[in-house]
């Protein structure tokens, strides 16, 4: 990857390349032959359980992507039978929560997740995991206010 040079600390980009990778990993590393959602699909179905009767225009809006691109990712976890739409209006929206297959594939692509995490971490200690745990929130969470006694 191609980094001004000079401009940024050999360490920050080391993180930036990392992070990089991880994500493109993320998005692209499920096999669809395991009949488990993609990532964007995984995302909704994640909110809608965190938020039951939640509505398109809040998931797009906490994503920070346009309506359209959640409603996509909706139509298909619909058809899979994963979500159910309530009573609502096209203008207001439909109040979404998961079907008992919509949690079921949830936790299987959790559980995906979970294992290559497990795979890949199989030689750090507990500490080092630990340790790895309080970065990423402390990243994820720049507040000082907020952390290990807040989130």
């Amino acid at each position: 990857m191609q980094h001004p040079s000079g401009r940024w600390s050999p360490e920050l980009v080391a993180v930036h390349d990392a992070l990089t990778h991880i994500v493109r990993e993320i998005i692209a590393g499920r096999p669809a032959v395991e009949a488990l959602p993609p990532f964007a699909q995984r995302a909704a179905l994640s909110y809608i359980d965190r938020n039951p009767g939640c509505r398109a225009t809040e998931i797009a809006e906490s994503f920070g992507v346009h309506r359209s691109t959640v409603s996509r990712q909706l139509r298909a976890c619909m058809d899979a039978g994963w979500v159910e739409a309530g009573e609502g209006s096209l203008h207001a929206g439909y109040p979404l929560t998961l079907s008992t297959a919509g949690r079921h594939a949830l936790t299987a692509a959790t559980g995906h997740d979970l294992a290559r995490l497990d795979e890949r971490m199989a030689d750090w200690t507990p500490g080092e995991i630990a340790d790895f745990a309080r970065a990423l929130r402390r990243f994820q969470h720049p507040d000082p206010t907020i952390g290990d006694d807040h989130a």
